[in-house]
């Protein structure tokens, strides 16, 4: 399939729209001669769809309402038109953005009805009655964590890009640590990481920032030697104060590199919450995505980090893995919820062009994905509720990634980064710190980037401190001093997330 975009109104939200149905299209500038095409035409006062597929013509031509947004006509004309032809009907609906939550939270800010929020999502997205109940759910869900939010609170991020093998469905900036070259770029990342969370502190402690969540992400953490991890951790512990922060969330997501020892020396220096992260409890499905580990060894993980006194335990899983099916999805969802973690979050497999995974029948491939996802009414069904979500491009059918809490459990990080509802200040390879205006829920974002490749960063890593100069700069221009006075906030931290800001999607 091709996409021929054509006039002012026909760009990025049109090709997304027109993604919907054909994932895998390639944008071209002509009409072919003999493939299948879909072309999106926008005039002075009309829009055209033009649509080959398997060989049939069909279009639509309308005349624009007077005052109407001329991008979303020719979207719901170039909706319309391919859902006919294609008997598809998008969970979504014609919404591309990845973060409909936000749509919620910033209607209600700007003091729209509930009734209208609805119609936004139901008449003007087209979503599905069941996709807008879970976004309003888990936006209810979170509306406490965000009202007691400050405008000078912030998340620092530090990433660890090394793993111990590659996944194959995996797009992420990540060396193994297998090879010798990468294990002699361990320790000196290690100790250029530190240095650079100690500008972080110091930086925060200029602004006037109050760092309520630290997470450390990779990559795999767990991938770093006893002796690192150590090192790292102390170091932190030294240098923030553990005690003013509401979460520490530490991934110690892979059973091949996580042991005893670890998992102890992450309690010991004061993290909250940890990530053991299966994706599947199927053998073969570990080997068919590169895993070098068994179902059974991630059961004994969990019980080393229960025994090493961790009570707040997160695990992944993903619906569509290679040689996944339905049941066989249903027996992991099943297996870890007889373990009994704190979080499950359930992610759709997303399809990108870094990973290792090839398609070449992507719908015939991955038409279970659904399914897959229908089955965590099981984690309904035992208490834990969905707190946060998002989207992204390539995800199998259109589908999200949900995160699902016992009450009480919800990762706030997960919420702050989601709804970017404050600044989260990045530290390592690969990093992105996210600015966010204090007090302006809808306001501009400004991001800083760290060095992508662990080499990089080591070997410019003056240059990117200097890049970090940046922070300062723009709490310059976007504070005062009556931001700086911290509001009164709950004895333990915020309320949790236990009650109830957006992408607008793509269109207004």
């Amino acid at each position: 399939m091709q996409i021929i975009l054509r006039g002012p109104a026909a760009g990025y939200e049109a090709e997304h729209t027109a993604r919907l149905f054909f994932p895998d299209a390639e944008k071209t500038e002509n009409l072919p001669q003999d493939s299948d095409f879909v072309l999106a035409q926008s005039h002075l006062c009309t829009d055209t769809i033009l649509l080959r597929l398997h060989g049939r013509l069909s279009w639509k031509i309308a005349l624009r309402p007077q005052g109407a947004d001329p991008e979303y006509t020719l979207c719901r004309l170039l909706y319309t038109l391919l859902g006919e032809a294609t008997g598809s009907t998008p969970p979504w609906g014609m919404m591309t953005g990845v973060r409909p939550v936000r749509i919620i939270h910033d209607m209600r800010a700007s003091g729209a009805t509930e009734d209208e929020i609805r119609a936004r999502f139901l008449d003007h997205f087209a979503c599905t009655p069941e996709k807008f109940a879970l976004a309003l759910g888990i936006a209810d869900l979170q509306k406490p964590v965000l009202d007691a939010a400050d405008p000078m609170d912030c998340s620092v991020y530090a990433g660890i890009p090394f793993c111990p093998t590659r996944c194959s469905y995996c797009s992420f900036v990540s060396r193994t640590v297998g090879d010798k070259g990468t294990r002699a770029l361990v320790q000196p990342y290690v100790d250029k990481l530190c240095a650079e969370l100690t500008a972080i502190r110091e930086t925060a402690d200029r602004c006037g920032l109050h760092i309520r969540t630290f997470y450390i992400g990779g990559g795999t953490p767990t991938s770093l030697s006893a002796a690192q991890l150590e090192q790292l951790m102390s170091h932190i512990a030294k240098t923030f104060d553990l005690a003013k922060l509401d979460e520490y969330t530490v991934e110690a997501g892979r059973p091949d590199c996580t042991d005893a020892e670890k998992l102890r020396i992450i309690k010991k220096y004061g993290a909250t919450r940890i990530s053991i992260n299966p994706q599947t409890f199927s053998d073969q499905v570990l080997q068919n995505i590169g895993r070098r580990h068994t179902a059974q060894d991630i059961i004994d993980c969990f019980a080393a980090a229960r025994a090493a006194g961790h009570k707040n335990i997160n695990m992944d899983l993903i619906a569509g893995l290679p040689g996944d099916t339905v049941e066989g999805f249903e027996a992991s969802l099943r297996q870890a919820i007889a373990l009994d973690p704190e979080n499950i979050t359930v992610h759709t497999l997303t399809l990108k062009r870094a990973s290792n995974i090839v398609v070449e029948h992507r719908a015939a491939d991955y038409a279970d994905v659904a399914a897959m996802l229908g089955k965590c009414s099981l984690l309904a069904d035992v208490g834990y509720r969905p707190y946060y979500m998002y989207r992204q491009k390539g995800t199998l059918q259109n589908l999200e990634n949900i995160g699902w809490a016992k009450p009480g459990f919800e990762c706030l990080y997960n919420i702050y980064i989601m709804e970017e509802v404050h600044t989260i200040l990045s530290a390592g390879a690969g990093g992105s710190t996210k600015l966010v205006i204090p007090g302006q829920r809808r306001g501009k974002i400004e991001r800083i980037f760290n060095f992508k490749y662990p080499t990089e960063y080591i070997d410019r890593f003056a240059e990117l401190l200097d890049r970090k100069k940046a922070v300062e700069d723009f709490y310059a221009r976007y504070t005062s001093q009556t931001l700086r006075q911290p509001r009164p906030r709950r004895a333990g931290g915020p309320p949790p997330a236990g009650a109830g800001r957006s992408e607008r999607g793509p269109l207004p």
